[in-house]
């Protein structure tokens, strides 16, 4: 078999985390009763004129800044005209052109395997609206849910030729992308509900060919596996195709979960098949440059950032800055809890162990539980001062996470402080001594490992109170003087 070289071109849209819709005031929001959340202007309907959500707007530029896009200072809105049941007004608003969609020539760079970086450059990032969605009846019949109709979309396109060359880096892309968006607070990137959906361009050319092989467009992938699998298996049916003497059709193909392999839906259209021309409804989008500077002050700390600061400046492992930055409510909460005076060692390892099994054992998520970041930097105070030892901050956390309660009142209430106090636990350890001689006699044989087990018993008598290091070192200096 010949070798064939991958090229993935990645289309994302991105539904905007607005409370309206592009071109009118009916509100946003998934599911509900089919076509509720609809008006003469997002059905289309003949005399209706658009008014643009400035909101949108914002959010598509903050998105162009992060992703290292040059801005458009003006942008006009185009019409992509194609006949399909889910568009109401028989067209599209949407962008066109090279320099015209609000940010063009960007880049994102993506993490690889060997620790590297590689860069996927990015053609576009434009503004546009949502389409409806068909739906089939129970009775066999097909009709058309106008509720999602005039959604904001944002649409993420990378540049051709691709820089993406298989399926892992396509998923890679994907994540790091998602999690910008929802750093930016632009997109809360569920792709389980459509509101980021990924399409990717797919081709395949014999090794040395400077001529790209002809693409197929993915649809209906609806998680990161999708993805990967999905472009996994159209590299491969592509390669088959064309080993047996055949052509590649330039096509849109659906994704089948089930079956784990893609199918055609319709054949794909070309660029000029769309005929865009100037929305004569809508005026120029201008961008000055106080506006491009305050949105560009707005940026919050992207995740590729906070992942070099938790590692170089703090001192974390890779793993750790990883789970912590994949998640932008867990680094929220591990950031507070740092400016709260908390060791960030300490907090990372009480969110990413004791936390996360209890969330993931009740089914809960970090931004809807009892424990708050002043709640876990006390505990851990309790722990540093020798206040509690580590098994008291484990049962302390557990009531904490049940109840809500400071670690404090948990304290006080079960009677947990720590005995830190030499003359208290002395008068323990002479006890356990005096009741247990045939263990002294071993000790004095040379079983030094009897040690822990004397330790133990003082634990014990003391119902786990007492500090564990002063016992271990009063335990110590008897023995000595045995």
């Amino acid at each position: 078999m010949s070798n064939y070289i991958p090229s993935v071109g990645m289309e994302v849209h991105a539904e905007l985390a607005t409370r309206s819709k592009m071109f009118c005031r009916c509100p946003v929001g998934f599911g509900g009763e089919p076509n509720t959340r609809v008006c003469p202007v997002c059905l289309g309907l003949p005399g209706t004129l658009p008014v643009p959500n400035k909101e949108a707007i914002e959010m598509v530029l903050k998105t162009a800044l992060a992703l290292n896009c040059k801005i458009a200072r003006r942008s006009i809105f185009h019409r992509k005209n194609y006949f399909y049941p889910d568009l109401p007004k028989g067209y599209q608003t949407s962008q066109y052109e090279e320099t015209n969609p609000i940010g063009y020539h960007g880049y994102l760079d993506i993490p690889t395997v060997n620790g590297g970086t590689k860069r996927i450059h990015i053609k576009r990032v434009h503004l546009e609206e949502d389409t409806g969605k068909l739906i089939h009846l129970p009775t066999g019949e097909s009709g058309v849910d106008y509720n999602r109709a005039g959604t904001p979309l944002m649409e993420i396109v990378t540049e051709f030729p691709p820089d993406i060359q298989n399926p892992d880096e396509a998923k890679e892309y994907l994540t790091q992308l998602r999690q910008i968006l929802i750093y930016l607070g632009v997109c809360d990137g569920r792709m389980e509900e459509g509101s980021l959906r990924c399409e990717p361009n797919i081709s395949v050319r014999l090794e040395g060919s400077e001529k790209y092989g002809t693409k197929t467009e993915l649809k209906n992938l609806n998680s990161f596996r999708a993805v990967q699998l999905g472009v996994a298996f159209e590299v491969r049916r592509q390669i088959a195709t064309l080993e047996h003497g055949e052509k590649v059709i330039q096509e849109t193909r659906g994704w089948n979960e089930n079956k784990e392999a893609s199918f055609t839906q319709r054949i794909k259209e070309e660029e000029n098949d769309y005929r865009y021309f100037p929305c004569p409804d809508l005026a120029p989008l201008v961008f000055t440059d106080e506006q491009i500077d305050l949105a560009k002050a707005s940026l919050p700390e992207l995740p590729a950032a906070r992942f070099a600061r938790y590692t170089k400046e703090l001192g974390l492992s890779e793993y750790d800055a990883q789970v912590l930055t994949n998640d932008d409510a867990w680094s929220k909460f591990f950031d507070a809890s740092l400016a709260l005076g908390g060791d960030p060692k300490a907090v990372c390892n009480w969110l990413t162990q004791e936390l996360a099994q209890r969330l993931n054992r009740e089914g809960q998520t970090i931004t809807n539980c009892m424990v708050t970041p002043v709640m876990l930097v006390s505990l851990i105070g309790l722990v540093e001062k020798g206040a509690v030892n580590g098994k008291q901050a484990k049962e302390i956390f557990v009531e904490m996470f049940n109840t809500g309660a400071s670690p404090e009142e948990v304290v006080k209430s079960k009677g947990m402080t720590q005995i830190t106090d030499p003359s208290a636990i002395q008068p323990v350890i002479a006890e356990i001594f005096a009741e247990n001689e045939p263990i002294l006699e071993r000790y004095r044989a040379g079983q030094q490992n009897v040690k822990g087990f004397l330790i133990g018993l003082v634990m014990k008598k003391t119902g786990g109170q007492a500090n564990p290091k002063l016992v271990q070192e009063i335990v110590q200096k008897e023995l000595d003087q045995l």
